[in-house]
């Protein structure tokens, strides 16, 4: 089995990312030329018309909201899941009191608000469900 392998890594070399290249050189000329400070200068003023570029589109992706979102929040102040919100948000404030208190890392059991988080959930998405295939494109 080892000859097959050394066989295999024989044939084919293997190369790691972290390995430094061995027959690279790099040479440093302290002389610089009028003409290569001239492409110097042109080089960082395309470098930074591309970054303003780069900028200009991440504005305009950031302007772009995503329909589920707003329903998302819409569905949650519906007559429907109101009393969801009211316990989710009841549920909220009674674990945040309690983890306040002294001795809340030596309890045996910790409230968390899983069930409440969820039966919301269920129910904004019943509401935005029947929606939003209508608003897509």
């Amino acid at each position: 089995m080892s000859f097959l392998r050394d066989l295999i890594e024989f044939a084919l070399p293997v190369a790691y990312a972290d390995e430094p290249k061995e027959d690279e050189v790099v040479e440093v000329s302290e002389e610089t030329t009028p003409e290569a400070e001239e492409e110097e200068a042109e080089a960082e003023e395309e470098e930074e018309e591309e970054e303003e570029e780069e900028d200009e589109d991440e504005e305009d992706e950031d302007e772009i909201v995503d329909p589920m979102d707003t329903m998302r929040e819409e569905c949650q102040e519906t007559a429907a899941c109101k009393p969801y919100l009211h316990h989710m948000t009841e549920c909220i404030e009674r674990v945040t009191k309690e983890q306040e208190e002294e001795g809340y890392e030596h309890k045996e059991y910790k409230e968390d608000c899983v069930e409440e988080f969820f039966h919301l959930q269920h129910c904004i998405n019943d509401c935005v469900a029947p929606k939003l295939f209508h608003k897509l494109k």
